[in-house]
């Protein structure tokens, strides 16, 4: 039996798919889903999860090398809420770009999963690439 780390058994078996350059989209409560991308649903309640805290879990877990998030993001939070998410990729050495919303959600039918959260943040989600 796990006794720590990344228990839930669908969300193992996505990671051990992520390899070296796929994509994997970690996304909020509003997020479209594709009929081809496959999806594990974590919501609960509103926030619980959040995408930051889907992305805490997974870091230590996961080489990445990239990740991606809408520039919208950015205008639409509070600088005290951005400089948080985007402290949180750098302390881990990944590189963040924004992009447009639309170029973000172009990026989506390629990925291997996505994961959707219980995040109200506006434009909370974010891609990640493997290393």
């Amino acid at each position: 039996m796990l006794k720590h780390g990344i228990l839930n058994p669908a969300l193992l078996e996505l990671l051990g798919r992520f390899r070296h350059t796929n994509t994997l989209v970690i996304a909020d409560r509003g997020f479209p889903s594709w009929p081809s991308v496959p999806t594990i649903d974590l919501s609960l309640v509103d926030n619980i999860p959040t995408v930051e805290q889907v992305l805490l879990a997974l870091l230590p877990a996961c080489s990445i090398g990239a990740a991606f998030r809408a520039k919208e993001f950015k205008s639409h939070n509070s600088r005290t809420a951005v400089l948080a998410a985007e402290k949180l990729l750098r302390t881990h050495g990944i590189k963040l770009t924004y992009e447009k919303h639309l170029t973000f959600k172009k990026r989506v039918p390629s990925a291997i999963g996505l994961i959707r959260t219980a995040d109200t943040t506006p434009y909370a989600n974010v891609i990640l690439e493997s290393a």
